[in-house]
């Protein structure tokens, strides 16, 4: 039997017990998983050390090495995930529909487990500790499959959990690494559509584009964002350059960063000479057109390539235009339709914005970083999908599972 084969064998075995525990025991291990994985907190950092020393060594971005590295502080955050989770509304079981046909047929729509969930992502461990908790919760098994500068971390996370699992009784086989990070192993992977019910990619353009060209299993898309904000010619300038700030500089590597600035002739002299200020201070390289280089000497001519691009890192491509209509149309061809911005004190142009631009999150005067389950209320969540069947925006509990019609008779036949 193949490696892919004996993963998803044993997944689909667990599967049928994981559907159906209870939302106490359930909650029970994620509660005992969250204390383990503080009891194991040194021997992960530990780990950890190792996979950052050999990926600064193989010289990757400093923004990957941030996604990659953990920390004390990172390691009770995911702790407090699975508490978190824990709290959560149990989807499972939860009846959405119901209704008595004149026959007498009653029709009831139930919200079940997916399955057997599949999610391949790149340097994030804390993504290992969001996966486990929210597929368990959701009454999903799950096979993983990280990227290889953070094996090691992630098959030390995946140990603890599978301890808890043995301890409570349950299938450890319910989460699962690919313990082969090989692109041979992940194609089979991909084409596993036997055992695995969804497949979800989080991580760059690249990995989501290769796993929806080479995919046999529905796939959800999550996470290329190359997210904009428009600086409207009536936005509120401080406010505007907090708001860039924030979005830019917070955490440069993840998927709600904004990557693109559009500014408005007619605010362009006022506000580009500080927000360049600005963002050089904070060690920004910054990519503009011609009118951009104009008020901040020391930025470089941006390509057609740069608002396209999804940096992850500290850049940033800054362009000015004529109107409304130009940035809609910027975004509809750039975008990617994660997250979008306008900053404007302009209630009609505000509201043309929300409409007009196709995006799973639309704001007014906010920065794109708020586009997260956590930020939003939700929740944790697996991802941000930027697709619209099954499921739009943060990806929750509820996105993780669909429904089944329950019809119940007393021996009615059809005419």
């Amino acid at each position: 039997m193949e490696y892919i084969e004996k993963l998803g064998t044993a997944a689909k075995e667990a599967e049928i017990q994981i559907a159906q525990l209870s939302t106490k025991v359930k909650n029970e291990i994620l509660l005992k998983s969250a204390q383990a994985l503080l009891d194991n907190c040194n021997n992960i950092l530990e780990i950890n050390k190792k996979d950052v020393e050999n990926a600064i060594n193989s010289g990757v971005k400093k923004a990957f090495i941030d996604r990659l590295t953990l920390t004390e502080k990172r390691i009770e955050d995911m702790a407090d995930g699975l508490r978190q989770i824990a709290s959560l509304n149990d989807p499972v079981g939860e009846f959405t529909y119901g209704k008595t046909l004149p026959n007498g047929l009653i029709i009831q729509q139930k919200r079940v487990p997916l399955g057997v969930v599949a999610i391949i992502f790149e340097s994030r461990p804390n993504v290992t500790a969001d996966a486990f908790g929210l597929c368990l919760k959701s009454g999903n098994a799950v096979i993983l499959r990280g990227g290889k500068e953070a094996i090691n971390t992630n098959i030390a996370i995946v140990k603890v959990f599978k301890e808890v699992l043995k301890e409570c009784g349950i299938n450890e086989n319910a989460v699962q690494i690919l313990e082969d990070t090989s692109h041979d192993t992940a194609n089979k992977l991909m084409k596993a559509h036997q055992y695995i019910d969804v497949l979800i990619p989080r991580g760059s353009a690249r990995l989501i584009n290769t796993v929806i060209e080479n995919s046999t299993i529905p796939c959800i898309q999550t996470g290329i964002g190359n997210c904009h904000i428009f600086v409207d010619e009536s936005g509120d300038i401080p406010k505007a350059i907090n708001i860039i700030i924030n979005a830019k500089t917070q955490r440069p590597g993840v998927c709600n960063a904004v990557e693109t600035l559009l500014i408005h002739k007619n605010c362009a002299k006022d506000i580009l000479p500080q927000l360049g200020e600005e963002l050089i201070k904070r060690n920004v390289e910054i990519r503009g057109d011609e009118i951009t280089r104009k008020y901040i000497p020391n930025s470089i001519p941006a390509t057609e390539e740069d608002w396209a691009t999804e940096y992850e890192d500290y850049i940033v491509a800054i362009k000015v235009v004529e109107d409304l209509d130009e940035v809609i149309k910027h975004i509809a061809k750039y975008g990617t339709k994660h997250s979008e911005c306008i900053v404007t004190e302009n209630y009609s142009n505000a509201q043309r914005f929300l409409n007009e631009v196709d995006a799973a999150a639309v704001y007014v005067n906010a920065s794109t970083r708020f586009t997260d389950g956590g930020q939003f209320g939700f929740g944790a969540e697996i991802g941000i999908s930027t697709q619209k069947l099954h499921a739009r925006g943060p990806m929750g509990l509820k996105e993780l599972t669909t429904t089944k019609y329950v019809i119940t008779g007393n021996g009615q036949v059809r005419e």
